[in-house]
């Protein structure tokens, strides 16, 4: 089953879990020919990585790979990350078994041809599900989430143009640093637009290959070069009635800028090879890192392009300018990673959260993400065994770098981090009780002799002595107590 020009591919998205590299081209190469996005995972954290982003029409799962079970797809897949839609299990052995949970339907190997075109074109032209459309995964069940985080003054204003832009349907230039997020901008315009229901293709113009970019954007017919035995649809197709985001849009060719400014002009456009011209109804967001205006001047971007994109223009501020968010991201990526990991959920040690409020983040958002990934994954919430320049970057509070801590004796470094996190827990029970030392004793039920005892041992400034007027107890009587 191909699709036909106009048809709709909002929900043409397929998953491919655990196959091997052999399986998994050619999976990919048969659901692109039919219209279908394919999206590749090797292992369980992976696949639930990506569904915990987006939803999928069916998911391709291989049950003879030796890392997936299907007690494993269950319990990670469909119970804790998002919505896998029609699962299908691929195998080698026969009779299968009458049933394993979770998976829906059975497609062997040596017959996959046939019994995958069956149970493919059912789906394909079949409604699309309510469940599908409500899953937690999808972008627009994503995205009121994610905006929740944006809590600075500056981002509010980045949520207000949001929300004036997206009911027009006009093109977007999307600007700011590596890592700020501007792919979740662009996925809250497209969420908030009246192309909701429709697909939402993303494309990084900086990683594809100059040579396959055009194809990977505008698709190519059977024979249009060597290699190309099928005809391939290409993104800007499978955006019709929906949205196209163009990232690292500044690295694009400049052979390819004069194919985009066409689409962009006359909505109309030729695959590789393709003697007929196809039209398209898509929504543009561009999205790039650099000084478009700089680039226009030396020759690199076209200025016509330039001006075609920046109709609207939106600014995404690097974290170091919106450092107020870091504790609600930290709390965000916590909960993440951990239900992705199947790590416990830890706490972040007011010391280490002190480090990540005060660092710089030339990494912006991905940065803070990688970092707290890392925390979840090592178990380690002081993040005092990373090793590579992005910890050893994040200051301390006496301005040593954990890359001094980390040459420490482990005995030295568990005594410090336990030093480190009891002096912030005093601090705040006496900030809470108003200098009282009295009544910090009894909130942290330790005696008032132990709560001197421990102020002097982690280095607190003296506070002023309870006073018998402080209505709780003095002094003789804390210490009969």
């Amino acid at each position: 089953m191909r699709l036909k020009w106009g048809q709709r591919v909002s929900e043409q998205k397929a998953l491919i879990v655990g196959s091997d590299p052999a399986m998994q081209r050619y999976l990919q190469r048969y659901l692109s020919e039919r219209g279908c996005q394919a999206v590749v995972a090797r292992t369980i954290p992976d696949a639930v990585e990506r569904l915990v982003q987006d939803s999928y029409q069916f998911t391709v799962i291989d049950l003879d790979h030796q890392s997936i079970t299907a007690a494993d797809f269950v319990s990670d897949l469909k119970l804790q990350a998002g919505h896998p839609g029609t699962v299908i299990g691929l195998r080698n052995d026969h009779p299968w078994p009458p049933s394993i949970a979770g998976i829906d339907q059975f497609v062997g190997k040596p017959s996959i041809e046939r019994d995958l075109a069956r149970i493919v074109q059912a789906i394909l032209t079949a409604a699309p599900s309510a469940a599908s459309q409500q899953s937690r995964g999808s972008p627009t069940a994503q995205i009121p989430r994610e905006m929740a985080l944006w809590q600075s003054p500056r981002m509010r204003q980045v949520r207000v143009i949001i929300e004036e832009v997206a009911g027009v349907d006009v093109t977007l230039l999307i600007t700011g640093e590596t890592g700020t997020g501007k792919d979740v901008v662009a996925r809250a315009i497209h969420s908030l637009s009246s192309r909701r229901s429709g697909p939402y293709i993303k494309v990084n113009c900086a990683a594809v290959p100059r040579e396959l970019l055009e194809t990977e954007l505008f698709g190519h017919e059977r024979g249009a070069f060597t290699g190309a035995h099928k005809l391939n649809v290409g993104k800007f197709e499978a955006a019709n009635n929906g949205t196209i985001f163009l990232d690292e849009i500044g690295d694009l060719d400049l052979a390819l800028q004069a194919k985009v400014l066409h689409v962009l002009q006359d909505g109309e456009f030729s695959r590789v090879g393709g003697k007929s011209r196809l039209r398209v109804d898509a929504r543009v967001l561009a999205a790039t890192n650099q000084d478009l205006e700089r680039c226009v001047a030396e020759g690199r971007f076209r200025e016509d392009l330039y001006y075609r994109l920046n109709v609207i223009q939106i600014v995404v501020p690097p974290l170091r300018e919106r450092l107020e968010e870091v504790p609600a991201l930290v709390e965000h990526f916590v909960k993440m990673y951990a239900k992705i990991f199947r790590r416990p959920r830890c706490m972040v040690p007011p010391v280490i959260m002190d480090r990540l409020m005060r660092h710089r983040y030339p990494g912006n958002v991905r940065e803070l993400e990688n970092l707290i990934k890392r925390m979840i994954v090592l178990g380690d919430p002081f993040l005092g065994r990373g090793t590579d320049p992005a910890s050893a970057e994040l200051p301390t509070q006496n301005g040593v770098s954990p890359t001094t801590v980390v040459r420490l004796p482990l005995r030295d470094m568990v005594r410090r981090a336990s030093l480190a996190a009891e002096r912030e827990i005093i601090a705040k029970a006496l900030a809470e009780s108003g200098g009282n030392r009295v009544r910090a004793a009894k909130a942290l039920r330790i005696s008032y002799r132990a709560l001197l005892y421990k102020i002097k041992r982690v280095g607190l400034p003296r506070v002023r002595p309870a006073m018998p007027d402080d209505d709780v107890l003095t002094e003789p009587q804390a210490r009969m107590s």
